[in-house]
């Protein structure tokens, strides 16, 4: 569910006209409603409530520091990925055991950070990445907690690039390299390995693959138990699907009665790193229509988004209901809705019905607060988009647009040869 409705034939964010917003800010825009993703974290939190979970919102998803700083208020620890994501964490005053550090390629200068600042614990990837953060937190004369990514070869039943949990994929450690891991883990006297981490792929809308990779990892913390392993905590990792069209997702409720009772039995700690669940339904993108423009084969409109704004149907192929801002009687027509990008590859939609739309006017492209602004960029030198939250009928500018002095603020335009 989201706060983005339709009030008297204009589409509102929660109590704010939509439209108001385009020409009060500009387009394209990304629009927020705050009561959406509370609502999301705390419907995860409520679901799972029995086993008290550390809901660590993945970052990477949507890392606007206002976005990042609500969830934190309420409660939320924080996954990141990175050392800017770190600093981003920070700068919220996320506390640092709130905080879980993922991905495959961490350089030595952001794990010596994290461990500085003291995180809960690195998801490791690797038997390599495991040796180097011991050599790292042993020089700072530190120990550092750990969990190992255990890659369960789950098929996730997802698009084949936000899969992550077959052993195709660069993520995670198979059983049993994880299994000589532990067998070592005491020869690596600065770090303690204090939990298994998983995390099969990204908008999985059913709950069979989950059950099926926490059966797994929990009966292999078992057996390293039955061998004198002591792991203390288990981390889902996130995934969970959204709404884009006429997908059926679970419920955090529904997804919890799938999963709680293999949870509660382990007596484990539990950690979830939620992201698109929280965020995905929780903004627009709101463009301007340029041109409409007619071909003996195909009827084109031109807005003034593009994949640089919004790159997940270029990259994934991926669907957003895209509606106008006015609803109001009109015909429908197959088109295309395109960018001004240079790439035949800048759509938001292709052999879409739509209702026909007019030069000048506004369209929403629905779901767009997961991967949308977080995976934006300046190709073709193009100012990334201004963002706006909304509470209730309380507006705020939290991220204004680029300008073009924004663009070339780190060039150097007469090189100095040295």
């Amino acid at each position: 569910m989201h706060e983005f409705k339709f009030k008297s034939n204009q589409l509102y964010c929660e109590n704010v006209k939509v439209q108001d917003l385009a020409e009060r800010y500009g387009t394209p825009l990304y629009v927020y409603s705050y009561n959406t993703f509370i609502g999301h974290f705390l419907k995860l939190k409520r679901a799972f409530a029995p086993v008290k979970p550390l809901i660590c919102y993945s970052v990477k998803a949507n890392s606007n520091l206002a976005i990042l700083k609500a969830l934190v208020e309420h409660g939320s620890g924080l996954d990141i990925v990175s050392g800017g994501e770190l600093f981003r964490a920070l700068k919220v005053g996320c506390p640092p055991s709130r905080i879980v550090y993922a991905s495959v390629g961490k350089t030595d200068k952001e794990i010596e950070e994290a461990i500085r600042k003291g995180i809960l614990f690195f998801n490791v990837e690797s038997l390599p990445e495991l040796e180097n953060i011991n050599r790292i937190a042993r020089k700072l004369k530190k120990k550092t907690n750990v969990a190992l990514r255990i890659n369960p070869d789950v098929e996730a039943k997802t698009h084949k690039y936000i899969t992550t949990g077959k052993l195709t994929n660069k993520f995670g450690i198979d059983f049993d390299t994880a299994t000589d891991i532990l067998r070592i883990a005491g020869e690596l006297s600065n770090v303690a390995i204090k939990g298994i981490h998983i995390h099969i792929g990204s908008q999985i809308t059913i709950g069979e693959p989950f059950v099926e990779a926490i059966k797994k990892v929990v009966a292999f913390i078992k057996s390293n138990k039955a061998r004198g392993v002591d792991i203390e905590y288990l981390n889902i990792g996130g995934g969970l699907g959204i709404i884009y069209s006429h997908e059926v997702p679970q419920t955090a409720a529904e997804f919890a009665a799938k999963v709680l009772p293999i949870l509660k039995a382990s007596g484990l700690k539990i950690i979830m790193e939620p992201g698109r669940f929280i965020i995905g339904s929780a903004a627009i993108l709101v463009t301007k229509v340029l041109y409409v423009k007619k071909t003996p084969l195909k009827k084109f409109v031109i807005v003034d988004a593009g994949m640089n704004d919004l790159i997940r149907p270029s990259l994934y192929e991926a669907h957003h209901e895209i509606v106008p801002l006015i609803d109001e009687q009109r015909s429908n027509e197959k088109v295309d809705v395109v960018g001004p990008i240079c790439e035949s590859g800048d759509f938001l939609a292709k052999e879409r019905m739509l209702p026909k739309v007019r030069e000048g006017e506004y369209l929403a492209v629905m779901c767009a607060g997961a991967y949308g602004f977080s995976m934006s960029s300046n190709y073709n030198s193009r100012r990334r988009a201004a963002e706006i939250l909304v509470k209730g009928r309380k507006i705020a500018l939290i991220r204004k647009r680029e300008t073009a002095q924004d663009l070339i603020r780190n060039e150097i335009a007469k090189s100095k040869f040295k």
